[in-house]
């Protein structure tokens, strides 16, 4: 089962990263250990292009203990485009789908609909009501 879920998540990461991930190396393990480990020279410093001082970075992406089980494998290729190419679109697999988070807009409503909630805002406006809700006798 662990070496079917590792060759799958591998499969999936070169699938979507292609060349950028350069290499996948599956190393199985026993006792319950599974992490996800990422080394990558990051492609932009401070703005620049390729830069031959940028240093070579380890990050743990996921330990199997820590986070509570297996990763599901849009959170895997969030955590590794994050650091390989952050503003890359993952489309169906991102965070918020493939256009981002947008609040929600209202429809806007038809006249019909504008007309009776307003003739119903008009109607509770004149008339003025007691605190238990009957209609006040100096206000008819």
């Amino acid at each position: 089962m662990l070496t079917y879920a590792l060759r799958k998540f591998g499969q999936e990461l070169l699938s979507t990263f292609g060349t950028t991930i350069g290499e996948i190396s599956l190393i199985p393990a026993t006792g319950g250990i599974f992490t996800v480990n990422l080394t990558y020279k990051p492609s932009e410093v401070a703005g620049a292009k390729e830069d031959a001082s940028a240093e070579v970075q380890s990050v743990l992406l996921w330990d199997r203990k820590a986070e509570g089980g297996f990763p599901e494998t849009k959170v895997l290729k969030q955590r590794v485009r994050d650091h390989l190419e952050p503003a890359r679109n993952l489309g169906h697999s991102d965070v918020h789908g493939k256009h981002g988070a947008k609040p929600a807009v209202e429809q806007p409503k038809s006249t019909a609909e504008m007309k009776s909630t307003s003739e119903s805002t008009s109607d509770i406006a004149s008339v003025k009501r007691n605190p238990d809700g009957s209609i006040c006798e100096d206000c008819r």
